[in-house]
Parts: C-alpha cells; structure tokens; sequence
C-alpha cells in the first residue's frame, strides 16, 4: 500500500528537484552559446515546462525519475563535447546543492526541535534531490553520468559509448527487473551508500 501522505507531502521537493534540474541544464548551456532552451521557452521554473508524466509518476513511487530533456544544440558551443558535459552536470549539481540548502535548514528546525510537517517537507526537499542527483549521475546515455564519460573517453571509443544512447532506457529498464527477478537491487546498492552519507553530512541525521 502507497503511504499516500507521504506522496502528498513530497510533491513540492519533487516538482521543485525536477525543475531546478533542467532549468539548469538550460540556464548553463545558455551561458556557454546555446540559446536553444532559452528560445523554446524552457528557461523557466514553471514546472509545467519540465515534467515527463512517466519520469514525475515514477520518481512519486519507486524514488527514481526524470523530467523532459531540455534541448541542446552542442554547435552552439565553442567546444562541443566539454560544454555538453558542463552542461549535463548542472543539473544534478543543481539538486546537490538544494539538498544542501535544505539540509542547512533541517539542521536549524532540529536545533530549534521544530518537528511535524515542516520537518518532514524540508526532509524530502534533502532525500529527492539528493536521489535525483545520484541517479542522473549513473553513466549510462543518456542520463547526465554519461555526458562526462563520453567527454573523457578517446575518440574512437566515444563514438561506440555514445551508439549506446539509443538502448540506454532499455538498459535501465533491464537493470531494474534484474532487481526484481534476483531480489538484487543494483539502483539502490549503487545510491543507498552515497544517500546515506549526504543526508547525513548535510543534515547531521540519518534521514534515509
């Protein structure tokens, strides 16, 4: 059974993780030469600009998600490859640093013993960007993790990295059902450790 109060009360830290996310793609690539976001009207905090009803239900019910990519032209760029990966990690760069603002304010309502709604509100505003910022890191295309390798990686070897992308949802979609099938959850083994030392460094607490 869905703890439906909870759902309710984490839709804000979800709505706002997920639209800081790809505002700041767009925002980023805007700076480095690329007004494609900026022109199809995606530099915004409108959520409404942003949600993937697919990626917003997931991220409400199994704790992962994505939103609508924000369009990048790398042409734009000066260096095409290294924008694209700067680009790519303002997003969960983005949602680092508002778990860590949320985390500065938890750490206050502890401090002051402020609990019920607040608390918790302010608890999900850590965990979900913090969850959506681990997971976009994944380097698999075309999560944002990939944009990264890709830039690292030698020329011959990115263009073969990069003819992933079109499998990539499939991928992940595999590795979650391998979960399920083996009662092995690679997701989570991957961000249940880095979840649970950010909440706590940010926070003071285990929230997790």
């Amino acid at each position: 059974m869905f703890n439906i109060q909870g759902i309710i009360l984490s839709a804000p830290a979800i709505l706002f993780g997920l639209t800081i996310h790809e505002f700041s793609h767009g925002w980023v690539a805007w700076r480095l030469g690329d007004p494609t976001a900026k022109m199809m009207g995606r530099l915004t905090l409108n959520p409404l600009k942003h949600l993937d009803p697919v990626g917003t239900i997931a991220l409400f019910l199994f704790r992962f998600g994505w939103a609508k990519p924000v369009p990048i032209d790398t042409r734009n760029f000066r260096h095409p490859t290294r924008d694209m990966a700067i680009s790519s990690l303002a997003g969960p760069a983005a949602n680092l640093l508002t778990a860590a603002v949320a985390g500065l304010i938890l750490r206050a309502l502890f401090l002051f013993n402020v609990g019920g709604f607040v608390t918790i509100l302010t608890s999900y505003f850590v965990l979900f960007n913090l969850i959506l910022c681990f997971f976009n890191l994944i380097p698999i295309p075309p999560l944002d993790g990939s944009r990264l390798v890709y830039h690292l990686l030698p020329s011959r070897l990115a263009a073969g990295y990069a003819s992933l992308e079109r499998y990539g949802f499939i991928i992940l979609i595999g590795v979650i059902m391998l979960g399920q099938f083996t009662g092995v959850n690679l997701l989570w083994l991957y961000m249940d450790p880095l979840l649970r030392v950010f909440s706590l460094l940010f926070t003071g607490r285990q929230i997790v």
